[in-house]
């Protein structure tokens, strides 16, 4: 299908709405997936997907990079997480193949109340940056966090960065800022292992995909700039707005 000039400039505004929202909290394929499938009707699936990641690689490192700039990156939890989180993202979109994915939404469901209750309750969850001291029980649990996140992403991936930034908080003591930029890094990974696949396999449409890329990494800019300017309470708001659109969506999905 030929992708005119108004149709590019529909899709350049949805990427940048989802590098916007990705770069804070995650959830920009939220945006952009149902806009590509409304948009290019004709185009199968996985080309979709492919366009999608492609656009968002480039945006998750344009905000990855500003995050490791400005924040002191908690490096040694955040690497091992990627670490299991880029083997386990291929895993994950092997197993595509023979695990219906509608079996995952009613847990996802449940997962995504228990975050947004949690965090709701929980007013101080996020403020303060609090890491705890990193031993061998820490490595194993981001080890095993970023292995299940990553297999969830290649195999689901809807709320991806949300899980992340809730783990990274409830489980290391992260505040929302820090566990942001933690959730880029991994998230870089488990794209990087997606397009691994789609793009050798030319599951892309490349104009669309650079068009959506450029524009997705404006919308990381802007969204991240914002980040450093509001500080750690803004994005526990944006965090919590996000979940609830999520937990929507879900809910309709699955009933």
């Amino acid at each position: 299908m030929t992708t005119t000039l108004p149709l590019l400039a529909l899709l350049a505004a949805t990427s940048f709405a989802a590098g916007f929202i990705d770069s804070l909290v995650g959830g920009g394929g939220l945006i952009n997936i149902p806009m590509l499938f409304t948009a290019l009707p004709k185009e199968i699936p996985a080309t979709l997907f492919g366009t999608n990641k492609f656009a968002s690689f480039f945006g998750t490192s344009s905000a990855a990079w500003r995050y490791a700039r400005r924040v002191d990156m908690p490096w040694s939890t955040t690497l091992v997480a990627t670490a299991g989180a880029f083997a386990c993202s291929y895993l994950g979109a092997m197993a595509v193949a023979w695990l219906p994915r509608e079996l995952l939404r009613p847990l996802i469901l449940v997962l995504l109340v228990a975050s947004a209750v949690y965090t709701f309750r929980r007013k101080d969850f996020g403020v303060t940056h609090a890491p705890r001291p990193m031993g061998p029980r820490e490595y194993a649990y981001a080890l095993a966090l970023g292995g299940v996140i990553g297999f969830y992403d290649g195999f689901f991936g809807p709320g991806t960065g949300s899980f992340l930034i809730f783990l990274f908080i409830r489980v290391f003591g992260f505040d929302f800022l820090h566990a942001s930029a933690s959730a880029k890094i991994v998230n870089l990974a488990t794209n990087l292992a997606a397009i691994a696949y789609f793009i050798p396999n030319r599951f892309f449409l490349v104009d669309a995909a650079i068009t959506m890329a450029l524009f997705n990494i404006a919308g990381a800019v802007v969204g991240t700039q914002l980040a450093f300017r509001r500080g750690s309470g803004f994005v526990r708001q944006v965090f919590l707005v996000m979940v609830c659109v999520l937990i929507v969506k879900f809910a309709l999905d699955t009933f």
